[in-house]
């Protein structure tokens, strides 16, 4: 009897089995399935990528909605504003070339932050020469669910590197509110990924990566008794190409059903997109699929919940849908 030419693989543990995948299918499964039971049937879809043709596109994965900065502003400032609050909207002004780290593309960033309150009234605040913010748009969010609108900023300090700082509207002026520690070295950057109800609670958190561009860290922080406080970090992320405006390499939507907010974002060298929950324990994986290019486009979200599905761009030109992949029930039943 001829002997095999090499070593047989590994069986898989028992409760688990593969998937079989065509050669020419470029979709690549990232999860096994659990084994059903005897006489069990498992209705689970499994995450892939898939190829979409431009013209079949609902959504456009480089649109931003946001109006450009009025008056005195950056030059790719963009206007942030919300429909409820203290604060209806939000800009950057006092372009600055006093740092030249020039992440975003350009050595321009900004000394100033301007609001116009729900009373119609603008408001000022001015850093001071040692700081700049290193951004294109302030976010508003209401964080402790208070009633009152905070302003999520990057600001960087020309000797320490960036921190995330939060303002707000108290007496009448824009106060400091509350900030993460710098990073501690001069051009480093930090990216907020997103601001959202990640533990479903009444209150928001926000999410950023540390150094996305040399070993990201991803870290959760809560607004509690006037104090940024982490409650998650975890190594291995991106959500920005290096020298790119773009900032939008991220995207939340409630992918499970069960009413908090989860985090799509590309892992550390942008090669694929990870999707991630916050939970009890801490930073929790969802999905990683493997992409063939470099995410370096806005990541887009199709739907929320059990259809929930992402549109990604990459720098080979695809555009690409990740979502669960429909199964035949039948394939998972026990033979």
């Amino acid at each position: 009897m001829p002997q095999p030419a090499g070593p047989l693989p590994a069986p898989l543990p028992p409760n688990l089995r593969s998937l079989p995948e065509s050669p020419t299918d470029r979709r690549v499964p990232v999860r096994v399935v659990p084994k059903p039971r005897p006489g069990v049937t498992l209705p689970q879809r499994i995450w892939r990528a898939s190829p979409v043709e431009p013209s079949a596109l609902t959504v456009d994965i480089e649109s931003d909605s946001r109006l450009p900065a009025p008056g005195n502003a950056l030059p790719d400032g963009l206007v942030a504003t919300a429909s409820r609050g203290d604060i209806a909207a939000a800009w950057y002004t006092a372009p600055t070339t006093r740092y030249g780290h020039a992440v975003l593309g350009d050595a321009i960033e900004a000394g100033g932050l301007r609001i116009r309150t729900r009373d119609g009234d603008i408001l000022d605040y001015s850093l001071p020469e040692t700081e700049v913010f290193e951004d294109r748009a302030p976010r508003l969010a209401d964080l402790d669910a208070d009633g009152t609108t905070e302003i999520v900023t990057i600001r960087s300090s020309l000797r320490e590197g960036a921190a995330v700082t939060v303002y707000g509207l108290r007496d009448g002026a824009i106060k400091y509110l509350a900030s993460t520690a710098f990073i501690g070295t001069p051009n480093r950057w930090l990216n907020i990924a997103g601001i959202a109800r990640f533990r479903g609670g009444p209150g928001q958190e926000i999410v950023h990566v540390r150094t996305p561009h040399i070993g990201g860290t991803l870290i959760f922080h809560a607004f509690e008794s006037g104090r940024l406080v982490a409650v998650a970090r975890q190594f291995g992320y991106s959500n920005h190409a290096s020298g790119s405006p773009e900032m939008r390499l991220s995207a939340i939507a409630d992918v499970n059903a069960d009413g908090r907010a989860d985090l799509a974002l590309p892992r550390a060298d942008r090669m694929g997109l990870r999707i991630v929950t916050l939970g009890a324990g801490g930073i929790r994986p969802i999905a990683a699929v493997p992409l063939p290019a470099q995410i370096d486009k806005a990541i887009a979200v199709q739907d929320t919940g059990r259809n929930a599905a992402f549109l990604v761009g990459l720098t080979d030109g695809q555009v690409l849908r990740i979502g669960r992949n429909r199964y035949d029930p039948s394939e998972l039943r026990e033979k």
